[in-house]
């Protein structure tokens, strides 16, 4: 691990949880040099919820490549790029009634962030994005602006601009309606919030600890923007593509957002794509007003497509995730009560689910112990008190078994040998 650690920056992260060096991954496995095998519960942040090396889609890419098939293209039109639009169109938007122009960005879900986010004040003249308590949008100067947590903001080298920040759903517990929050907010023209151009909400915030909007939160919120003239922004980045159930997050919600930001799983197979859709009315760019190099991924446009026609075709695959999901929900929920059910509690929709383990301590340490015995799993919150799992959509029963039991005794050990789980620490606003 040594070239790691004298050359590449302390940026690195996930590296200093899992300290190894992968060498192969089918599935839901990773492998190391060591020859030892992990089953994975990070899959990426959620970038591959087909799992790693899907067969299937593997195959539609190694015969592009032997094909000669574009690869890069910047913004040109490409056969890759025209099949993976018609399937797009007629696999996830015509069926679910939803009309979308689609805008190729730069390969990272942030930068579908800063061009929702641009275009939204592009299309109403105004500067201020009403973001949420806990949210990550990322952490380029414009994403990290709508990004909570003070460990990316105060990273910015400057102060982050442009966003008012409101409570989620449930932040100042069940019995307050945060709706009604921003309504008065909105109305109040002593609030200090100035007219937003946009919201930019998750459904299920993962980062910021497994938080779940409800479905009468997201509706509220949806009647809200209508009302006062505002565009909502789903960003579904993570619990898009599937994470859920359905292959938009909001789809539950019934509601219809002005723009979608996705990325991560979005290529199917680990490659960067990321794309904003947009009502057709709201298409107001220029050529090239936002652009970038890596915008026409083509493999990418390959892969894609190539889950679209494995997995979108009907719903076998969505009741799928909700079968799996319901069962993980369940095996956690006995998992927390079989160790510690007055300081551990489960959250989470279809395959996002989350530990909360109330100390940050508490959640490394069961990590640590997890990584030792074969798991791969990370934290996320605002203390990183939230054991989060986000297995590949198509991992096994038996692998996600063995994972959960995995888990049930690295948390286990991490209770017992944590002082941190000895008491309840005091939050606020969790």
């Amino acid at each position: 691990m040594s070239i790691f650690t004298e050359i590449e920056s302390n940026v690195r992260s996930y590296c200093r949880s899992f300290p190894t060096v992968f060498t192969s991954a089918s599935g839901a496995t990773l492998c190391d040099e060591q020859g030892k095998t992990y089953i994975d519960f990070l899959s990426g942040a959620g970038t591959l919820n087909y799992g790693h090396n899907n067969p299937r889609i593997k195959r539609r890419l190694m015969e592009y490549i032997e094909a000669d098939g574009i690869v890069h293209g910047l913004d040109m039109a490409t056969e890759a790029k025209r099949e993976f639009l018609e399937a797009f169109d007629q696999i996830i938007l015509k069926p679910r009634r939803l009309s979308y122009k689609v805008q190729f960005t730069g390969p990272t879900g942030a930068n579908a962030v800063e061009a929702a986010l641009k275009v939204a004040r592009k299309v109403t003249g105004r500067s201020n994005i009403v973001a949420f308590t806990n949210a990550f949008h990322g952490v380029t100067l414009g994403a990290v602006a709508a990004t909570a947590g003070s460990h990316y903001r105060d990273a910015a080298g400057l102060p982050p601009l442009g966003t008012s920040f409101l409570p989620y759903d449930g932040y100042f517990g069940p019995d307050v309606d945060t709706m009604e929050y921003l309504e008065r907010m909105l109305t109040d023209r002593s609030s200090g919030v100035d007219h937003p151009a946009a919201v930019i909400v998750e459904t299920v915030q993962g980062e910021g600890g497994v938080n779940v909007a409800s479905a009468r939160w997201l509706r509220a919120l949806e009647t809200i923007c209508r009302t006062y003239g505002i565009l909502l922004i789903v960003d579904d980045i993570q619990a898009g593509c599937g994470r859920t159930g359905p292959f938009f997050s909001f789809e539950e919600a019934g509601i219809r957002p002005d723009l979608v930001t996705l990325s991560k799983s979005l290529s199917a197979y680990g490659l960067p794509f990321s794309v904003v859709l947009m009502r057709p009315e709201l298409d107001v760019w220029k050529p090239g007003e936002h652009n970038g190099t890596f915008r026409g991924h083509n493999l990418a446009f390959v892969t894609a497509k190539a889950a679209l026609d494995q997995y979108w075709q009907d719903d076998h695959f969505s009741e799928e995730i909700e079968h799996k999901g319901t069962l993980l929900a369940a095996e956690l929920g006995n998992l927390v009560d079989g160790i510690a059910p007055d300081q551990l509690t489960v959250r989470g929709r279809g395959m996002i689910q989350g530990i909360d383990c109330l100390s940050g301590d508490v959640a490394s340490l069961a990590c640590e112990q997890a990584f030792r015995r074969g798991l791969i799993i990370e934290r996320s919150g605002s203390e990183d008190q939230v054991i989060k799992c986000l297995t590949p959509l198509t991992i096994s029963e038996d692998e996600l078994e063995e994972g959960l039991g995995i888990l049930r005794d690295s948390l286990r050990a991490a209770m017992e040998t944590s002082p941190a789980s000895a008491s309840e620490p005091v939050r606020v606003g969790k």
